[in-house]
């Protein structure tokens, strides 16, 4: 009787002792002191979804089927639509032509005359063009502002407005420069003078007081730009510009192609036929990823919708996509934007994985590594240093919430994806990213 009662606690005793050396027990544990019961995140909402891609089998997961505001990490779900859909260049342009005019249809192209991009092949063709230019924008059924934004971030760069044809991604560039000057009676003044980036002819109004910083304030529903000196030698900031359809562009390209191109309802122009290729799609999506573009998210989505819907409409595309694309994803997601400025978008973890699960299956390694962010760079920058080469990843952020979702390859050579969504956190993003990069570490390092 003794005996049995021993094997029977020993056997007790070994499976209590590999359930609690198991993997995701010991995660859990790591999770909970390095993330989870920190101060300042112990009292928000957390989601951790951690699966062994060769495996295809959840090493751990915590919360992973709840539904998290996950900001930025939503454009793995634009980037994925935008590697499915969009050719390996950005259509520019689609046109057709006369033999007196073209007759031009927007694109949603963010690159056109956008400061990233010194080639512009469709700037320098419509330059070169003999013919009449003829532009309507009928393929547009969108607003310029997204569901869900906060109206009051209008005047950020963060916040351009979306539009049909985007020129200088569609943000004006402002200058401040002061030089030492002699004044009349020889004595050294500081001479202001305020540029900007392309040269508008809207109205600009000037403050009289000078203040310690350089500022541009936009009226909210007019291109009228308030201008405060500042006392700082040389500042740049950048405001968006009110789109007013096509007529904001047509009037800065003007100026810089040196000839007009005519606007004219849907009606009266002619079906495109052909198309002009801007950039190489990967490397706009680079620099979506990698510095968290909110403007080259929301064009790439209406992109996408161009191209599979013949018209740009983000509430379309979206339906489209989770029907098609996205029908087999573990929870639908309420999703409402390509950028993630808006806190109407709701995705649980277990989403994210399935997301880049599927990339990881759909395209190799190496070009879903150029465009995601590396450890120690993009946005990433300052962080997982020493693992380069080994994690690519997602950041997102908006006041409260925190996210990363992405790949991770550890030290043992297991390769992983992960999800972390944290909301309603009442610390600094700051911690909440350490806290983050600290737990990922341990996994790297352990598995």
């Amino acid at each position: 009787m003794r005996s049995t009662c021993f094997k029977t606690t020993i056997t007790v005793l070994g499976t209590w002792f590999l359930f609690s050396c198991s993997p995701a027990r010991q995660i859990n544990r790591s999770a909970h002191s390095l993330l989870i019961d920190r101060s300042g995140i112990k009292e928000a909402h957390v989601g951790i979804s951690i699966f062994d891609g060769e495996k295809k089998e959840f090493l751990y997961n915590y919360q992973g089927d709840k539904y998290f505001i996950p900001a930025s990490n939503t454009k793995l779900f634009t980037m994925y639509a935008a590697l499915q859909h969009l050719e390996d260049s950005i259509v520019g342009i689609r046109y057709a032509e006369t033999p007196d005019s073209i007759y031009l249809q927007p694109s949603a192209d963010p690159t056109f005359l956008h400061p990233d991009f010194s080639r512009q092949p469709v700037f320098d063709w419509l330059k070169r063009s003999g013919k009449e230019l003829v532009i309507s924008d009928g393929n547009w059924n969108e607003k310029q502002l997204g569901f869900g934004w906060s109206w009051d971030d209008f005047n950020s760069s963060y916040m351009a407005e979306r539009s049909s044809f985007p020129v200088y991604g569609n943000v004006i560039k402002w200058t401040q420069v002061i030089e030492k000057k002699e004044n009349a009676e020889g004595k050294k003044v500081d001479d202001a003078f305020v540029y900007s980036e392309p040269e508008v002819s809207w109205k600009l109004q000037f403050n009289p007081v000078k203040a310690n910083n350089f500022t541009v304030v936009r009226d909210q529903q007019d291109n009228i730009f308030h201008v405060t000196e500042g006392r700082e030698i040389l500042r740049t900031i950048e405001v968006p510009f009110v789109t007013n359809g096509l007529l904001s562009a047509l009037d800065l390209l003007h100026d810089t192609l040196q000839k007009s191109i005519v606007y004219i309802p849907q009606k009266k122009s002619r079906l495109p036929d052909r198309k002009l290729y801007s950039q190489p799609l990967d490397s706009m999506l680079l620099r979506m990823m990698h510095r968290s573009d909110n403007f080259y998210a929301e064009q790439t989505l209406l992109m996408v919708s161009q191209q599979l819907l013949g018209t740009m409409n983000t509430e379309k595309i979206i339906d489209t996509l989770l029907r098609k694309d996205f029908n087999g994803l573990p929870r639908q997601p309420t999703w409402v934007d390509g950028s993630g400025l808006s806190r109407y978008n709701l995705f649980t973890p277990r989403d994210f994985i399935w997301v880049l699960a599927a990339m990881d299956s759909s395209f190799p390694a190496k070009r879903l590594q150029a465009i995601l962010p590396g450890a120690n760079e993009g946005t990433l920058s300052g962080y997982y240093k020493g693992v380069e080469g080994s994690l690519y990843a997602k950041t997102g952020s908006l006041s409260g919430q925190a996210a990363l979702s992405g790949y991770l390859t550890t030290k043992k050579g297991r390769k992983l994806i992960f999800s972390i969504l944290v909301n309603n956190h009442l610390t600094t993003g700051s911690v909440v990213r350490r806290s983050m990069e600290k737990f990922l570490l341990n996994i790297y390092n352990k598995y």
